[in-house]
Order: C-alpha cells, then sequence, then structure tokens
C-alpha cells in the first residue's frame, strides 16, 4: 500500500534521523535493514550514487516491509522511475529539478527536493510541498540558517543533510522548522565495508535516544 506524502512527512517527525546509504553491495542490504531497524531507526534513503541503488532499495524493503525505504540523489526523471519500479517508497533529491518533481507528484509519489535559498523555497511552495531537503546543511549555515529561513517561511520545514553528527543532531532536532535529519555517521562507507553491524546498530541507538531528548 502506498503511504501518502503527509503520513511520510510524520513518520520522518518521528524517527528524526534518516540514514543516507551508499551502498554497491547489494548482498549486504537486508543486513542492513536488519541493524538499522534493531537500533530503532527503521529509515533508509538509498543514494542513486551507488550503482545499483534500486536493487538495494527492492532488498531492503522485501526483508523490512515495514521499513521506511526511499531513493536518494535521484537526478532525473528516468532515476525517478527506476526508485518507483523498485518500490521507494520516497524521493529524495540534492536540488530542485522540476522534472523530478513533476514525476513524482504525477505519480503520487512523496518528494523532497533539496532547497536553500528563498527563491528555491518559494518554487517548491507553488508544487504544494511542505518538507524541503536542506543541503550541504552545514556548509549553508546550518541551524543558524534554517532559523533566518523560518522567519519568513513558518509553514516550511526543512531536512538538513551534510554534516550532520551525533554532536549536532540534537541542535538541529530542536529547532521547530527542523522535520528530520538526514545523516550517514552511523551508516560510513568502512562500517558496510567492513560488515560491522552491531556498530551499524549502536549508533543510530544513539541517534535515536538524541531524537527523544530533542523531541520532549
Amino acid at each position: 500500500m502506498r503511504i501518502t506524502y503527509d503520513e511520510i512527512c510524520d513518520a520522518f517527525y518521528e524517527i528524526g534521523i534518516i540514514p543516507v546509504i551508499k551502498l554497491s553491495q547489494i548482498e549486504k542490504a537486508r543486513q542492513l535493514a536488519e541493524a538499522l531497524v534493531s537500533g530503532n531507526v527503521p529509515a533508509a534513503e538509498v543514494t542513486f550514487r551507488a550503482e545499483g541503488a534500486e536493487r538495494v532499495i527492492e532488498t531492503m524493503r522485501s526483508f523490512c516491509g515495514d521499513m521506511l525505504v526511499g531513493a536518494g540523489t535521484v537526478l532525473s526523471e528516468e532515476q525517478a522511475r527506476q526508485a518507483e519500479s523498485a518500490g521507494a517508497r520516497f524521493i529524495v533529491s540534492p536540488g530542485f529539478n522540476p522534472s523530478v518533481v513533476e514525476y513524482c507528484l504525477k505519480k503520487n509519489i512523496p518528494v523532497f527536493p533539496g532547497c536553500v535559498t528563498p527563491t528555491e523555497i518559494e518554487r517548491a511552495m507553488e508544487y504544494g510541498l511542505k518538507v524541503l531537503k536542506f543541503f550541504p546543511a552545514e556548509a549553508y549555515g546550518g541551524v543558524k540558517t534554517i532559523k533566518a529561513l523560518s522567519a519568513p517561511y513558518p509553514q516550511i520545514r526543512f531536512m538538513p543533510t551534510g554534516g550532520i553528527s551525533l554532536e549536532n543532531l540534537k541542535g538541529y532536532l530542536s529547532n521547530k522548522s527542523v522535520a528530520a535529519c538526514g545523516g550517514s555517521f552511523m551508516v560510513k562507507a568502512e562500517l558496510l565495508e567492513e560488515s560491522q553491524w552491531d556498530q551499524v546498530r549502536d549508533l543510530c541507538g544513539k541517534a535515536a535516544d538524541i531524537v527523544k531528548e530533542a523531541r520532549r
């Protein structure tokens, strides 16, 4: 059953941290999914920067059906189509690409384009979007910039990604304009390469604890 845009937004807020995953070793997708779920972070943004991303999405969804698995770094309508075919429950792009946004809206796929300027935000608002990726977060001023943008756009919530860590996660999530954070610190390349699933689970658990604390 397809999940709606509002349901995805609510789920993002509840989970708080969305792991951004670059994985080309499809045989590891099941173990990774299980590590994320056991660490109380039942979500994944599988980036199309890695070859075979659509197969990783399919595998994670087949073994963890309730997990919120989507596609990231979607740069074209063709990639959006591939993500849809793989069963991605949402699509994220680093910038605002009208063809990707329009395809997703036509297909009723929740889409979260990257927007870091007032012009981009207003363009997204014209399409009825309410939650936007903010990337690269730390490079664009982090929490300070999000606070500034929230003044004229209080109806918009952001999903900052880029430079998010255990150390600054609470600072982002404590801002009411932040729906969730995207992060790769719990799924770094070396952890996946060495199949350090216990460490992935533990890092997810620490992040989940920070989410609970920040959301109080």
